[in-house]
């Protein structure tokens, strides 16, 4: 009997992909430990915070918390009525970029306006967005299913969709949402099967729908040249970028200790937030970051991994969905890397699961849980259980 009762849980985890899990769980924890050791100089100095140095510490606790509720509510809902929900969410969340664009609705911050008050919390809609934009990317692509060779009929819909979100989004400004959206929405219909004539010519108009984009906005423009070259004006245009390099430099293989930091202390801006891997390779260093990486890495893999069993098995919406949602985070945290360390222009992208920040860490609990939720229904499927 005590051996039946061993063998209960060790079924019941093995329904649910353990190593997704552990890597989810891996990057929280990781983000909570370096949001507080990145924060800790800001929250002592700031009035806003009370003074109080556990102030991000206490706060992105609560949204891991909120973030691991939501997801485990999301792991209750199946694949096909996220489905049939996609539409719907995709609209509330054009709904919600409108709303922030509203004068006296919209909290602007840094000449931005990216949020929502709502009282205790901001809510920021460019996240969310991220999440319902891979849902109706995916539905879209199984709908337009019968005429994903028509130019007309499977690809301008979508084109003029993106385009308003990315108008939406760019008023706001926020650059490196509309990058990340764009590529969740190509890398579907491409995924899907959609006629690959399409994307030669997309190759050659999005490069230069960027580069006008960069043109037409000065501060884009300075973004790029301080790129380029950072050390050209380090108290400047390079500022972030040349403390970014500085903190990578510092760090060398294994870092100069946890919580042991000088660029945190207000050297490097956003240090929490769009700079937090900055922070980690000065602290952790080579090998911090090489962690950091790998369970990345890990994360698509499943994710993709996932995503193959359910086409095997018939589930075309599942199976775009799990990819769908492996280039979101892929992508940016490819895109965050990439600006820490100096290979990409600054963009206003924190890092998935690790960067403070409440609605892109419940955003992407709920993404991971949708992720859970694929498996587990592929895993039931294999063996001849309703889902």
């Amino acid at each position: 009997m005590r051996a039946a009762s061993l063998n209960v849980p060790r079924q019941t985890l093995a329904e649910y992909d353990e190593m997704l899990v552990w890597i989810v769980l891996a990057l929280l924890s990781i983000g909570l430990v370096m949001v507080y050791s990145a924060s800790i100089a800001t929250a002592e100095e700031s009035k806003f915070t009370g003074y109080h140095p556990a102030y991000y510490l206490i706060r992105h606790s609560l949204f891991i918390f909120i973030g691991i509720v939501a997801g485990v509510a999301a792991f209750q809902v199946p694949v096909q009525s996220w489905q049939k929900l996609a539409p719907y969410l995709f609209l509330l969340g054009v709904a919600l970029l409108v709303l922030v664009l509203i004068p006296g609705v919209g909290r602007a911050v840094n000449g931005s306006r990216r949020w929502l008050s709502l009282f205790v919390i901001n809510l920021q809609p460019s996240e969310l967005m991220k999440l319902f934009a891979v849902l109706y990317a995916a539905d879209y692509t199984v709908r337009k299913g019968s005429v994903k060779h028509t130019f007309q009929k499977a690809f301008l819909p979508m084109f003029a969709v993106m385009t308003l979100v990315g108008s939406l989004l760019l008023l706001e400004p926020d650059m490196g949402a509309f990058v990340v959206i764009c590529a969740i929405a190509l890398c579907t219909l491409w995924l899907g099967g959609f006629n690959l004539k399409v994307f030669g010519g997309l190759m050659i108009a999005l490069p230069l729908a960027f580069a006008a984009l960069i043109i037409s906005s000065p501060y884009r423009m300075q973004r790029i040249t301080g790129f380029m070259d950072p050390w050209a004006d380090p108290l400047g245009k390079g500022y972030q970028l040349s403390h970014a390099l500085i903190a990578f430099g510092r760090g060398e293989w294994f870092g100069v200790g946890l919580g042991a930091s000088v660029e945190k202390l207000f050297y490097l801006p956003e240090a929490h937030t769009d700079f937090l891997l900055a922070v980690i390779a000065e602290e952790l260093g080579f090998a911090g970051v090489c962690a950091v990486i790998i369970l990345f890495a890990g994360l698509l893999i499943r994710a993709f991994a996932i995503g193959r069993q359910a086409a095997f098995l018939d589930r075309q919406f599942a199976a775009l969905l799990a990819q769908g949602i492996a280039v979101w985070l892929g992508v940016q945290a490819m895109i965050n890397s990439g600006v820490n360390m100096g290979v990409l222009p600054t963009k206003g992208l924190t890092l998935p699961f690790l960067s403070f920040g409440g609605s892109g860490v419940v955003a992407n609990c709920i993404a991971a849980a949708i992720l859970l939720r694929i498996d587990w229904e592929n895993r039931r499927m294999m063996r001849g259980q309703p889902i």
